[in-house]
Order: C-alpha cells, then sequence, then structure tokens
C-alpha cells in the first residue's frame, strides 16, 4: 500500500505518523474487503447477467394468490411494469433513475382499461408500492448489491371519500328485508364488528369462541396482513351468525363475491330509501365512523379494524371532523 510507518515508534510525530498510516490502512482494507464480498456473492455478475426481473416480479405477485384483491393490485403493476419496459427488464436495468422513471410513467400513462384517462392517485400508490416492494426482497435475495429504491419517495396518498352509513342509516337498512338474506347477515355483521369482506367469507365455526367474563369473540388471521387477530363481537352481531353448524363450515355460507352481489347490495341499499353508493366495505368505514362518532379512543379503534399503524385510522378522523363543522354551520342567526 506504500505506507510507511515507524517500527518502534518514539517521539509524538513518530506515533502521530502510525496512527495516521494505519487508519488509511484500514480504510483501504476495508474497501478491497466489500470488492472481495461483491466478487464472492456475484452481485456484479447478477446485475450484468441474462436475469429477468419481470420474471422476479411475476413470480412475487402470483405468491400473492391467496388474497384476490392483493393479487389483482400485484399483477396490475406487472402489467404496467411490463408496459414501462416494453416486456424486458433485466436486474441490471433497475437502478435509482429507473425506479424514478418509473414512478413518473405511472403518473402519466393511460389506464389499461380506458385509452381515455390515467391511473388514479391511490392506484399509481398501490402498483407503485408493490414494486418497492418486489424491489426489496430482491436486495434482501442478494439480487442487488445495493438498494436501487432505498432514496426513492413514494407516490404521495389522495384524499379519499369513504363513505358510511349514518346510526340512523344502518336502522333503517336493518329493518328492510334483502335478497339474498346472507348478504344482509354479513352486511349488518360488519358494520358491528369492522370486519373485512375476505375475512367474513373465510369465517368458520371454529373461529368463534366464547367465554363468561368477555362474551363472544373471534380469533382469526386476517387475509390483507395476515396478522392473527382476536376481535370482541357484541351480541347483537352473534345474532347475525344464525344458527351453529360444525367447527369447519362456513359462517356465511353462499356468501359471494361477483357484481351481481353488488346489484342486490346496491337495491337493498335503495329499498331502505337511501340514495348513497354503498360497497360491502362501506360497512367497515361506517364501523369505524360510528365508533369514533361515540367517543371511542383512536388508538383502539385502529386495534379493532386490525390496523398495523394507526396514521392508517387517521383518515376516519377527517370525517368525523367534517361532521363537526357541519353540526357547528347548522346555528344561524
Amino acid at each position: 500500500m506504500k505506507i510507511r510507518i515507524y517500527e518502534k515508534p518514539k517521539t509524538a510525530h513518530e506515533k502521530e505518523v502510525n496512527r495516521l498510516g494505519k487508519a488509511k490502512a484500514d480504510s483501504l482494507r476495508s474497501q478491497r474487503e466489500i470488492q472481495f464480498m461483491n466478487k464472492s456473492f456475484d452481485f456484479k455478475d447478477k446485475l450484468s447477467s441474462k436475469m429477468d426481473f419481470l420474471a422476479y416480479f411475476l413470480a412475487k405477485a402470483r405468491k400473492r394468490n391467496q388474497s384476490k384483491g392483493n393479487y389483482d393490485n400485484w399483477y396490475g403493476a406487472y402489467k404496467y411494469l411490463s408496459l414501462y419496459t416494453g416486456g424486458q427488464c433485466k436486474f441490471g436495468d433497475v437502478d435509482e433513475k429507473f425506479c424514478e422513471g418509473f414512478k413518473t410513467f405511472l403518473g402519466t400513462v393511460k389506464s389499461i382499461k380506458s385509452e381515455t384517462v390515467g391511473l388514479a392517485q391511490n392506484s399509481q400508490v398501490s402498483y407503485f408500492n408493490k414494486f418497492k416492494a418486489a424491489v426489496k426482497e430482491a436486495f434482501e435475495d442478494r439480487l442487488f448489491s445495493i438498494n436501487p429504491i432505498l432514496r426513492v419517495k413514494g407516490v404521495p396518498q389522495a384524499e379519499t371519500q369513504r363513505e358510511y352509513l349514518t346510526l340512523e342509516e344502518l336502522k333503517a337498512i336493518n329493518e328492510t328485508e334483502c335478497d339474498p338474506p346472507v348478504l344482509k347477515r354479513a352486511a349488518i355483521f360488519s358494520a358491528l364488528t369492522g370486519l373485512r369482506w375476505s375475512d367474513m367469507i373465510k369465517l368458520t365455526w371454529r373461529d368463534v369462541q366464547h367465554s363468561e367474563q368477555d362474551g363472544y369473540f373471534i380469533r382469526f388471521i386476517q387475509q390483507k396482513t395476515r396478522g392473527i387477530e382476536t376481535l370482541p363481537i357484541p351480541e347483537q352481531a352473534y345474532e347475525q351468525f344464525g344458527k351453529p353448524g360444525d367447527p369447519d363450515d362456513r359462517i356465511f355460507t353462499g356468501l359471494k363475491y361477483s357484481a351481481y352481489t353488488n346489484v342486490q347490495l346496491s337495491r337493498w341499499i335503495l329499498s331502505a330509501g337511501i340514495t348513497k353508493k354503498i360497497t360491502f366495505h362501506c360497512f367497515r368505514h361506517t364501523y369505524a365512523t360510528l365508533q369514533l362518532t361515540m367517543g371511542t379512543d383512536i388508538y383502539t379503534v385502529s386495534k379493532l379494524l386490525g390496523h398495523r399503524h394507526i396514521k392508517t385510522t387517521e383518515v376516519y378522523g377527517k370525517v368525523i371532523d367534517k361532521k363537526k363543522i357541519d353540526a357547528a354551520n347548522r346555528i344561524k342567526l
């Protein structure tokens, strides 16, 4: 390294020369170690090889097939990534500039479903987040020597209007007949517990438990987060289950997602005299909004909804703030 040190330093100057020389040697050694590791783990070779990043991404998407919604988002991200790359993308192509370019592309590309409109803001958020997750997993798999997306900021989340039912409207649909009845039972149960559709359709009698002290509760694995949840359910929600069956029997038998199910839901809501555009997920919004309206603290509501981060729950707080503003404006002199 052409670094000279004194074998037996005596003066302060000689000791300082040795200290600086050793520091420089240590720095050079660290650089050589990094070079050695890159060669040993074949990082450089992998980056310049013919490994197909698109194929890697698609394989990651297919592993999400347990949840239709999550898989659809991953597959959607794959389709736009294919469009961005022209159907060819090596690992060596994916650097920071590539990641920034894909983010910009999502903001300008026309929707695959419609040639006249671009992607909605939250669709951009979802697709770019899936891309980020795949890149991070590839880095953890040692397919990148550095994480190319580490310094790339995500797409900002758009403000969304979360539709919900008031308590009076919820009572109105509870008193209105629905065809099929299982759809009404599931919807009311969701509004009383906040349970998602994806978790509801997989609910079995084995998941339902009871204790003298705590009453009824269910233990299940969230389809979206894969987290194990314990959710207390009120007596009125338990009544929506109907007659108990065998442990492995589905509670809401016959409940299926389809375009016709959405039509049946809309007919039921309209027959109750409600003109809001209500989807099944709105019953979860209704639960969260009513809990906050009735004074339940946001931390508890977050836990009841199974959110990993309280920031996810804060969007419902904005709904409550809007209700306060509307209430304040009702008094006019």
